[in-house]
């Protein structure tokens, strides 16, 4: 099957809108958040508790995104219904593509960060003992719609248009770095950064499925399909 190109290309105004929030929740949000709700607990003249901050932020994402994007993302779903089969398709050889490519790279790069874990998959461990609800709902629906409109609708997206190596390159660094400089940072261990090699193979995934399909939403099954695969080994 001829790759598709996307018939969600971004508007300008939805270029433009999408970056400046794209910066705001790269950078700004992960240092803010915790100072703004202080903050509005101060003038609320009470605690507001974890489980809350966490989903009004999620909940604002998906909300400004939705906002953001909608142009996009009807344009994105009149492109799944068109060839709904083949999206599915993708999904279930991008899920294959995902752990195969994982494994070998957790092969071959485990040397260089053996004595680290992962303290994304810890922290999502531990938000599933505490909120369980909660969770689920962000590492299934609120986070994977986010990213994948962001990293794969906005940043690759826009940079195919210029070159397709670089789309691929310059999103699934910015994905993987996304998923470990917080933590790099609160560790202040630099060379934790070495983990978001675990993120990029998916990342190359999730966006070949977007460019194979031409539909936002077969990047986005199979993101939810593979969070929820390690939700269930969190359980286990």
């Amino acid at each position: 099957m001829a790759r598709k190109k996307p018939a969600s290309n971004l508007s300008a105004g939805e270029q433009f809108a999408g970056a400046v929030f794209f910066i705001i929740y790269a950078l700004i949000l992960p240092v803010a958040m915790g100072p703004l709700f202080r903050l509005a607990g101060h003038l609320l003249g009470r605690r507001i508790h974890a489980d809350t901050q966490a989903a009004v932020y999620y909940y604002g994402l998906f909300a400004v995104t939705a906002v953001i994007f909608h142009g996009f993302l009807a344009r994105t779903t009149r492109r799944l219904l068109e060839d709904l089969p083949e999206a599915l398709k993708t999904v279930l050889i991008g899920l294959v593509g995902i752990y195969g490519l994982n494994a070998i790279l957790a092969r071959l790069s485990g040397a260089l960060f053996s004595d680290r874990v992962n303290l994304n998959d810890g922290s999502i461990s531990a938000q599933i003992d505490s909120t369980p609800h909660m969770t689920l709902l962000t590492v299934l629906l609120l986070a994977p719609f986010v990213e994948e409109t962001l990293f794969r609708g906005l940043v690759f997206g826009s940079l195919k248009e210029r070159s397709r190596l670089t789309a691929y390159a310059v999103s699934c660094l910015l994905f993987a770095l996304l998923h470990v400089w917080q933590f790099a940072v609160e560790s202040r261990d630099p060379a934790y950064l070495l983990v978001m090699v675990r993120y990029l193979a998916p990342g190359v995934v999730l966006a070949w499925a977007y460019e194979h399909t031409g539909t936002l939403w077969a990047s986005f099954g199979v993101h939810a399909a593979a969070n929820a695969l390690s939700v269930l080994t969190m359980l286990d």
